[in-house]
């Protein structure tokens, strides 16, 4: 029997740049150590930097495997180390990812792009949640689906997305078929690092349903994928389809080789994979209908339980047993967040500003939020649409693009900077007002990721959304999440329900809107609607014809380039 009161459990939980590890103590949720690994290789979207450094085209996110692995060696034995604890007390590992993060592997499961063959091919690497470049094959499943009737499509609130598995895997068997050929399993990464840790390949319920479009025990029909393309028509059966996992369960044990790795024991459980929004939610204590997590990082998805089945605009998907079993799991979310403030702060504020804030000892973001914060409501007289890397939810269309409107002579970088801010409130805002409009009512947005720092933007959301906010109380929301999907895999909880009510935590209602701010932000976000309505629902297709444009000169170039490359090598080979 394992002792509850000294058994420990680690969850890594899988970001955008980096991996975290954290050991928690089973019994409470205590967090006694934690290391990060930032990966190498980071996001490959201008070069493939991990072999010839060759250009990507628009919109393209691509990972190295291999920097999954580090994390395993690096970060779990540094986590143990500054816990203190004996390796022998843990009896469990977990781990999340970002989804949809996808891997093509070989039978084996070795990454293609770990082939010398397949090396220096952009589709043999893993594609990054946040590759967008497969919206026109989006477009085509979305076009078929509603022609063809289709009834998973309501799941999705209308639309599948660009970053999903059907588009991206589309994507690759009609732009390298070579390599989708060689491909014998096209895997979420959350399942693929799993297979890492057990040597077994069990595919996670979570993404199989939002991600995957695997609804009422089936994914799409045959002959829907042999009209999109003949060839894709044994995309499910022979890429994709294996056996399903439901969270919290035991993929299998910690195989000799991963033990190894992490320094932890061969043969302890390792949990079903999972995606970093959906298991914070218990490490919230938030897992009763009415809860909407918001896990705000570089982007933001927005989850939560409902007690029915409804149809919510926009929605990414709604899954039963999709976050905790019983009921009805929900997700939706915005591409970008803390993205669009770093891209602000990197790219458009002056010296000046960089050099106070550095005599100040404090941030450029802490720097633009303390004079974004000066201000009333409204006096910046600017409105921004939140859509620097595309819309998620509720209008599924990465070919959306961001916009700041009323900038005169005299606006200052904190006005911009604070109309940012409020542009992804109003975005959540939208997303809460379609719940509520669908018939599943949001009572409280619970706030977990880095974002929850900035109390200026917490009581900001709270304003925007007339809704109490609370905070998780774990800086490491995500990893918590694992390890209590660890502590139940290992037989130390009854079900995560039980798990997250011992281990999870939140502050009730940290803030609370305030009447007057929230007055003001209704009239701001009345403007924000209207051009949300206006670019986003086919009033203008400026954004879209842009971003056609935008390709079109990229490819010229590129093949301009490529020419006069070949020319060069020719009059070398003549000489």
């Amino acid at each position: 029997m394992v002792d509850l009161s000294t058994a420990c459990v680690v969850g890594v939980d899988y970001g955008t740049l980096s991996g975290r590890a954290v050991v928690v103590r089973a019994a409470t949720g205590e967090e006694l150590g934690s290391a990060v690994h930032e990966y190498p290789h980071a996001v490959m979207d201008r070069r493939l930097t991990a072999a010839d450094g060759r250009s990507l085209p628009p919109d393209w996110a691509l990972q190295a495997p291999a920097d999954y692995v580090e994390v395993l060696r690096t970060a779990v034995p540094a986590a143990l180390a500054a816990a203190g604890v004996d390796p022998a007390d843990v009896v469990g590992i977990g781990t999340d990812f970002t989804a949809c993060t996808m891997v093509p592997v070989d039978a084996n499961g070795t990454p293609l792009c770990e082939l010398d063959r397949f090396a220096d091919r952009p589709h043999a690497y893993v594609k990054l949640w946040k590759h967008h470049a497969a919206q026109p094959q989006a477009d085509r499943i979305n076009e078929l689906a509603h022609r063809r009737g289709e009834s998973w499509i309501k799941r999705y609130g209308g639309l599948i997305s660009s970053e999903w598995e059907f588009a991206k895997g589309l994507q690759l068997l009609e732009e390298d078929p070579e390599v989708y050929d060689a491909m014998a399993h096209w895997v979420e990464a959350a399942d693929w690092i799993v297979w890492q840790l057990t040597g077994t390949y069990v595919r996670n319920a979570c993404t199989a349903g939002y991600k995957g479009i695997y609804q009422d025990g089936a994914y799409p029909a045959e002959d829907f994928l042999a009209e999109l393309n003949p060839h894709f028509a044994g995309f499910v059966r022979d890429k994709l389809e294996h056996e399903i996992g439901q969270l919290g369960q035991r993929a299998g044990g910690l195989s000799a080789q991963a033990a190894a790795w992490t320094g932890l024991p061969e043969g302890i459980a390792v949990a079903v994979g999972n995606v970093d929004a959906h298991v914070t939610v218990p490490a919230a204590d938030a897992v009763d209908p009415g809860q909407m997590v918001a896990i705000m990082g570089t982007s933001t998805c927005h989850v939560m339980n409902g007690e029915t089945l409804a149809e919510v605009q926009g929605m990414c998907g709604v899954v039963h047993g999709g976050i905790v079993e019983g009921v009805w799991g929900y997700e939706a979310g915005q591409s970008g967040v803390g993205d669009i403030f770093g891209w602000f702060v990197d790219n458009a504020v002056p010296p000046q500003y960089v050099a106070e804030a550095r005599e100040r000892g404090i941030s450029v973001h802490e720097l633009l939020t303390e004079k974004a914060a000066t201000q009333a409501v409204g006096a910046h007289g600017l409105v921004a649409l939140d859509w620097h890397s595309g819309n998620r939810s509720v209008l599924v269309d990465h070919e959306l693009s961001g916009l700041v409107l009323g900038l005169t002579l005299s606006t200052r970088p904190e006005e911009v900077y604070r109309a940012l801010l409020e542009a992804t409130a109003f975005g959540t805002r939208v997303i809460v007002e379609a719940f509520d409009d669908a018939g599943v009512p949001v009572n409280e947005l619970v706030v977990a990721g880095g974002l929850l720092k900035n109390r200026f933007l917490m009581q900001l959301y709270s304003d925007v959304t007339r809704l109490p906010l609370s905070t998780i109380v774990s800086e490491q929301g995500p990893a918590l999440g694992s390890a209590i999907h660890a502590a139940v895999a290992a037989g130390l909880h009854p079900d995560v329900r039980t798990a997250a009510r011992a281990m999870g935590k939140r502050v009730v209602a940290a803030y609370t809107p305030d009447e007057d701010a929230a007055l003001r932000y209704d009239a701001l976000f009345a403007e924000y609607k209207t051009l949300h309505d206006y670019f986003g629902r086919g009033g203008n297709d400026v954004m879209h014809r842009l971003k056609r444009l935008r390709r079109e000169a990229v490819s010229a170039a590129t093949a301009d380039a490529a020419a006069a490359a070949g020319s060069d090598a020719f009059e070398r080979q003549a000489r």
